[in-house]
């Protein structure tokens, strides 16, 4: 027998409900009034309760923090990924004209468009 299977069967006796007699009902009742009593209110740790309480506030103009500052932080953070790619760019542009600029090669020679094809064709070869 599978899970799926046993799940069923326990499924189908739930659904046909117990049959018990009315003094071991309020037995189970009474019981279970004792446990609820005597059960403890479980602590909620502090961030929870903070949370909470910042939620129901509502935020600007009736938006909740709870969409308020996610879209903060997204935008926050596609700006800096933005700038980080951007000194990226740069550094690299600094990097090529610092290697045309050491080369032997004159810059005349670079801006000459029968030089570009020359290393067209030797490139292709």
């Amino acid at each position: 027998m599978n899970e799926a299977q046993f799940a069923n069967k326990i499924r189908h006796i739930l659904n046909q409900g117990t049959r018990l007699e009315r003094p071991a009902l309020e037995r189970l009742r009474a019981a279970r009034e004792r446990a609820l009593a005597v059960q403890k209110p479980e602590r909620e740790f502090a961030l929870a309760w903070a949370a909470a309480a910042v939620g129901r506030l509502g935020g600007l103009g009736g938006f909740s923090l709870r969409v308020v500052l996610p879209a903060v932080l997204l935008v926050a953070s596609a700006a800096a990924l933005y700038g980080w790619q951007q000194s990226q760019r740069q550094a690299e542009i600094e990097e090529i004209d610092a290697a045309l600029l050491t080369d032997d090669l004159p810059i005349d020679a670079l801006l000459d468009s029968g030089f570009e094809a020359w290393l067209k064709k030797r490139s292709a070869r």
